[in-house]
């Protein structure tokens, strides 16, 4: 069987990633591609732990500690989720990735090189999309209780790692400051031309 295909979306918190995730997973679906949602951090125990705990606490661990944090909670997703389903040859769709330790623990102040070695062991995506909004924008755009990243000044520097890593080709931009049919509408335009690209036709659901 060949291998499925990940595709990452990536953003600031508050840029709608979330959202279009989950809708990229249904309209690919209903075009015939067989594709799941998972997003990070996961619904694992460290996942949980992270969630629960480390992203709503003033305290914060050391960055180190919470970068080795997001890494060991990816070990535990990529084994019981993603490769599972790119082994049975699914797309699946994650709502977050390493592009996120990058660029959120980089603004912390943690090198950029260390966390990629210490998430060597993550598949590296097939497709990354990021969707681009102004910090402004994405915070105004929160409710309920913000976690400790949901800082304009902190924001600011999480987009601009982000804006790097679309320089460099690892991550392709989407506005997402639109509407959000449009914003799917080139979401769904390029991750099945990327697909095709990739397979030269379409995945049947199984």
């Amino acid at each position: 069987m060949r291998r499925g295909t990940l595709i990452v979306i990536e953003g600031l918190d508050g840029s709608g990633k979330t959202t279009h995730a989950y809708l990229l997973k249904n309209n690919l679906q209903k075009i015939g591609y067989n594709s799941e949602y998972t997003r990070e951090p996961s619904s694992g125990k460290i996942g949980r732990f992270i969630q629960n705990i480390i992203l709503y606490e003033e305290n914060m661990p050391q960055p180190t500690v919470e970068a080795l944090l997001f890494a060991a909670d990816r070990i535990d997703h990529v084994k019981n989720f993603v490769e599972p389903r790119l082994h049975d040859g699914k797309i699946v769709i994650s709502d977050r990735y390493v592009y996120s330790s990058l660029a959120y623990q980089g603004a912390r102040g943690i090198n950029l090189e260390w966390l990629r070695r210490i998430n060597e062991f993550a598949p590296k995506p097939d497709i990354g999309f990021y969707i681009d909004v102004p910090p402004e924008v994405a915070l105004s755009r929160k409710r309920g209780v913000k976690s400790i990243f949901e800082k304009l000044e902190f924001q600011i520097k999480v987009r601009n790692i982000y804006l790097e890593f679309v320089k460099t080709k690892e991550l392709i931009l989407i506005n997402g400051d639109c509407p959000i049919n449009q914003v799917q509408e080139e979401l769904v335009t390029k991750a099945v031309s990327l697909l095709k690209d990739l397979y030269g036709s379409k995945l049947s659901n199984n």
